[in-house]
């Protein structure tokens, strides 16, 4: 069965930078094994998947391992999809999810913004061991939400210099780790690692803004952002706290159209 699949590099206006993501537009769901076993195969640290129901879609994101229950990168390559491929005329997407409810992408100029919900993270009172041992530079100071740990640094130049020890990382799974600072050429920089999940490091993550918009957003008396993630690939996003939700602003660039054989 030939099965859609584009490459989509999101958060970034040119090829092979950016984060990519694969998306794979479906007729109807199939089994959940057989979607991870696409993600295995595209081999990208996410995996989008849809079904158009009315005037909206159903949306799904996987790692090569598993399902996650958030991902700003795969849902901006989705959107762009939908309104550059498959439904040019529009100018917005609707997606429902299973774990995050409602996302709404629109155009806004040359950007795409992803309304997503706020996750505003909390001070770490005891920051596990494993955390600081696989980041090797003690941060500033920890934060987390449920599933993230947020590792403040005090200048770029630290985030950089982190070469952390990814198997000591996975054991603090199911969280993932994000470092961050603030920088000169923009309000912040981050990066961040998810061993656990068959990520070591992702180029660019939209969902861990949920929560770093907010952080920052407080602690600059800010509620529009300017954010780079300093991975190896590089992106650049733009944010705006607003209450309870956060728009996360970026471009995407199609590197892949063809079908998968299942």
């Amino acid at each position: 069965m030939p099965l859609p699949v584009f490459h989509v590099d999101a958060f970034t206006a040119r090829p092979f930078a950016g984060n990519p993501a694969a998306v794979c537009p479906l007729a109807g769901w199939l089994d959940d094994e057989v979607l991870r076993a696409v993600a295995a195969e595209n081999n990208l640290s996410e995996t989008a998947f849809f079904v158009a129901r009315g005037d909206h879609y159903e949306l799904r994101w996987f790692t090569p391992r598993c399902e996650v229950k958030l991902c700003g990168h795969a849902t901006l390559a989705s959107a762009w999809v939908v309104l550059q491929i498959l439904e040019p005329e529009r100018n917005s997407v609707r997606f429902e999810t299973r774990f995050s409810g409602t996302l709404a992408v629109s155009r806004d100029s040359h950007l795409f913004a992803m309304d997503f919900p706020a996750l505003e993270p909390w001070t770490c009172g005891d920051p596990p061991a494993a955390l600081l041992k696989g980041l090797e530079r003690t941060p500033a100071t920890v934060m987390q939400i449920e599933d993230n740990y947020f590792a403040v640094y005090e200048s770029e130049e630290d985030v950089r210099r982190v070469r952390p020890d990814l198997r000591t990382l996975e054991e603090l799974h199911p969280a993932g780790v994000a470092i961050t600072a603030p920088s000169n050429d923009a309000d912040f920089v981050s990066r961040y690692f998810a061993p656990s999940y068959g990520i070591p490091e992702d180029p660019v993550t939209g969902s861990t803004h949920c929560s770093l918009a907010p952080y920052w957003g407080q602690r600059l008396g800010k509620t529009s952002l300017h954010a780079l993630q300093v991975s190896e690939r590089g992106g650049e996003l733009w944010c705006e706290v607003k209450a309870d939700r956060v728009i996360i602003k970026g471009n995407a660039v199609l590197t892949l159209r063809g079908e998968l054989l299942i």
